[in-house]
């Protein structure tokens, strides 16, 4: 279910629209979820709650995030990212994200409401505590 990485998450238009969405509906909490796809591609957004509700640290409801994941793979789909929201401050790993990035094979994308008129979306490569940006491909 987790492929191994290619050096540009690409995800289209309207993904990046909901992920954003999903941020501000979130807000003061941070938002939280997966990114399926193939091949490099994302295909589906899977928003899961976060049950800290809180404004700096994400924890992925248990069972939302277990169906999410029965349905990636019932698709045959890969596991491409798991992305939060940044209420306040950049789309930059934080120590804490850096801490919970459990999973090297898959990219951490982050999205940031710190300019609200212009939402900011970066995908990082986190392994062994080393943080290397990826590029996001947006797709119209």
């Amino acid at each position: 279910m987790v492929q191994g990485k290619r050096e540009t998450l690409v995800i289209p238009r309207a993904l990046t629209s909901e992920m954003i969405e999903h941020a501000r509906s979130a807000v003061p909490a941070e938002a939280c979820g997966l990114i399926a796809g193939q091949r490099g591609r994302a295909l589906r957004l899977y928003p899961v709650p976060n049950a800290d509700a809180c404004i700096d640290r994400y924890d992925m409801e248990p069972r939302a995030q277990v169906a999410a994941l029965q349905d990636i793979e019932q698709h045959g789909w890969d596991l491409l990212a798991i992305y939060h929201s940044h209420t306040h401050s950049p789309a930059y790993p934080s120590p804490t994200d850096v801490s919970l990035a459990y999973y090297p094979d898959i990219y951490y994308a982050i999205v940031s409401l710190q300019n609200v008129e212009s939402p900011q979306i970066c995908a990082f490569s986190i392994a062994n505590g080393r943080i290397q940006e990826v590029k996001v491909q947006v797709l119209e």
